[in-house]
């Protein structure tokens, strides 16, 4: 009898034990990458003022997308949710490369923007004249953090 109540206390345990890690396991975050970020190193080989949208194209890879009027520029985007269990994922970085062209299709500024507390920041920027302009496009990709709902995506409303 004694044997029989150990192996039922035995068995209960392990079931316990399982259900900690299943619930352990749940809490834990996902992290998703989305998007491209060419690396430092390879971004170095770029000369302001030399380079093209061609040899920009074969140095880091084609863009996440580009200019919206006459291709003025390049966009590389890359950005990380995190989820945790059943909540909806949070978006927790996002970077912004843009890359820009003059109208002879040279590179004329390359310029790198983060965020911080809910703000656009300008991390890296290199530029050959002081006409630098302002990336709109990329403010407004910035200001649209934390707005994004998958059910736009999806159709839903």
């Amino acid at each position: 009898m004694r044997a029989a109540a150990n192996k039922s206390a035995t068995v209960l345990q392990r079931g316990f034990a399982i259900l900690a890690l299943v619930a352990i396991a749940a809490c834990t975050p996902i992290i998703r990458n989305h998007g491209y970020m060419p690396p430092e190193e390879d971004l170095a080989l770029i000369a302001v003022g030399v380079d093209t949208r061609e040899s920009v194209t074969l140095s880091v890879g084609p863009p996440t997308s580009g200019g919206m009027l006459n291709e003025s520029g390049f966009y590389y985007v890359a950005s990380q949710f995190r989820q945790n269990g059943a909540y909806a994922p949070e978006e927790i970085s996002r970077e912004v490369l843009a890359i820009s062209f003059d109208a002879n299709g040279v590179v004329s500024n390359i310029e790198r923007f983060g965020l911080k507390d809910g703000r656009v920041i300008t991390l890296s920027r290199r530029v050959t004249d002081d006409q630098a302009r302002d990336s709109t496009f990329v403010r407004q990709l910035l200001s649209s953090f934390g707005r994004v709902n998958a059910g736009d995506f999806l159709g839903e409303s």
